[in-house]
């Protein structure tokens, strides 16, 4: 396989990358301090059509695959660590790649020239209480009821439910119990947010976490959200098949931000590796200082290969769960080391909210759990690649 980026790629990273530039770390940790969505930046993407890169031409948007739309996610935290791969995550992956590869035409045209613009945004409502890596144990169910379903249940750890207008709720219409095989029984639905919230059936509570405060996390309770039956995406009780395709693009987005995170703490640590001097001389002279950061060079490139290796075959139709997976974790990995040795690299003034060094420090720490625990990942790599026995 070729890795020199596509003429379309390359366009996708300069076109990012003149926005991001408009906005710095200090940017970033103001939003991240006063818990805000960063409005001013996807204002700015939607207007260059860089949040539309992958809602069909016929929908106005761009028309672009996953390679791009990792390239724009990478890019973006690039300029401020893993904050801005939710942008990506949320609407342009959950929403535009899901609906575009999954969506009936009436839910296309109705939503897609939306999210083409930025004036629509999208969450998903996967994990619950008791089922978070364990997807197969979710209960909150979805009931036919005439026209419509009926979803009663709850979700928790959902992202940007209070900016959202549309969520896709993955919901049990059969049992686990009675599912055969278990991965039967799942239906994908389309929730008007701000129309449930308004009829009282949909209600959410924001959760106070470590990081990532640019967007919200939420405990979510379904009480009888009622949902037209065209509102389902993929086929009612089918829905497994269509989630993996909204998994997979997940994962490599947040590869891609990973990716993305670690060149942004190389950057302030280098930087102040060069300009800080002790005893006499910069402290990046010393290999005490120098190797450690070298080394996580190294991880971020092989985890950036892996990252559009994966995109590209997802692109092409090809099995990729394998690389989606090894993408996911070495740029989990490389984000967390890049980030660890940048604290290290600051000492003292790691600490401190004049530098950006904490807050790259507390975002990165996150991918190593969501959007897949790293060690179901290794689980993974572990039984269907290496042929070992399973564990569970």
């Amino acid at each position: 396989m070729d890795f020199t980026l596509p003429e379309s790629a390359q366009a996708v990273r300069e076109g990012v990358a003149k926005v991001a530039a408009k906005y710095d770390h200090a940017y970033w940790s103001r939003c991240d301090e006063e818990k805000r969505f960063p409005r001013e930046v996807w204002d700015d993407l939607a207007a260059g059509g860089w949040i539309g890169l992958s809602v069909p031409v016929e929908h106005g948007g761009g028309g672009q695959g996953m390679l791009e739309l990792a390239v724009a996610c990478e890019t973006l935290s690039e300029s401020g660590g893993t904050a801005g791969t939710f942008l990506y995550i949320l609407t342009p992956g959950f929403g535009a790649m899901t609906l575009a590869r999954h969506g009936t035409a009436e839910q296309q045209r109705a939503i897609l020239p939306g999210i083409a613009t930025g004036q629509t945004k999208f969450c998903l409502a996967m994990t619950e209480p008791d089922a978070g890596s364990n997807a197969l144990e979710i209960t909150t169910s979805s009931r036919r009821e005439g026209d419509d379903f009926v979803i009663t249940g709850q979700k928790t750890w959902i992202s940007s439910v209070d900016e959202a207008d549309w969520m896709i709720a993955v919901t049990r219409s059969i049992p686990v119990a009675s599912a055969t095989p278990r991965t039967q029984g799942f239906t994908l639905l389309l929730v008007d947010v701000k129309e449930a919230v308004a009829a009282g059936t949909l209600s959410y509570r924001p959760i106070s976490k470590l990081g990532g405060n640019v967007v919200t996390a939420n405990s979510v309770f379904f009480d009888d959200v009622r949902v037209p039956a065209h509102n389902v995406v993929g086929q009612v009780d089918e829905g497994f098949r269509v989630l993996w395709d909204v998994l997979n693009p997940e994962r490599i987005l947040a590869a891609a931000g990973g990716v993305g995170h670690a060149e942004a703490a190389l950057k302030v640590a280098c930087d102040y590796a060069r300009s800080r001097e002790v005893f006499g001389r910069p402290i990046g002279a010393n290999q005490a200082i120098q190797f450690p950061l070298a080394q996580v060079k190294a991880k971020t490139e092989l985890a950036r290969l892996m990252t559009y290796k994966a995109a590209w075959l997802f692109d092409q139709g090809l099995p990729c769960g394998n690389e989606t997976n090894i993408a996911k974790l070495t740029a989990a990995q490389a984000a967390w080391e890049a980030s660890d040795q940048a604290f290290q690299v600051f000492g003292g003034n790691a600490y401190s909210k004049e530098y950006p060094v904490e807050r790259l420090f507390r975002d990165a720490r996150i991918g190593k759990n969501i959007p897949v625990a790293e060690q179901l990942v290794l689980a993974h790599i572990g039984t269907q690649q290496l042929g070992l026995p399973r564990s569970y």
